[in-house]
């Protein structure tokens, strides 16, 4: 599948440690988020543990905590953090400008 790149929001629209959410007609919603040091990375908005939205998580590191039952997930492969199971879509973005792109397609 090809991908097309998309300018979704600007870096400062998402607040460091926090997140913002890009509807998906028809599928998850990506959340995207941003660490202490301006990193940003682009997870399915859904832990593989009980589909908890991972966009009302708690940011650490290079990490989201899960608001229901406080999984770890990792923002480089979206896998749940051991001893936890599990692994949620990742998605490939990029800032450029301050403006945050997002593959598409």
């Amino acid at each position: 599948m090809e991908s097309n790149w998309k300018a979704v929001c600007q870096l400062a629209d998402i607040p460091r440690l926090g997140s913002r959410i890009v509807k998906r007609a028809g599928d998850d919603d990506i959340a995207l988020f941003r660490t202490e040091t301006d990193a940003v990375f682009a997870l399915t908005d859904r832990c593989p543990h009980k589909g908890g939205p991972l966009s009302q998580g708690i940011v650490v590191g290079e990490a989201v905590v899960c608001p229901l039952h406080g999984w770890q997930i990792g923002f480089a492969d979206g896998k749940a953090c051991a001893p936890d199971e599990g692994c949620t879509g990742k998605h490939p973005v990029w800032v450029e400008e301050g403006v945050i792109w997002l593959a598409v397609g």
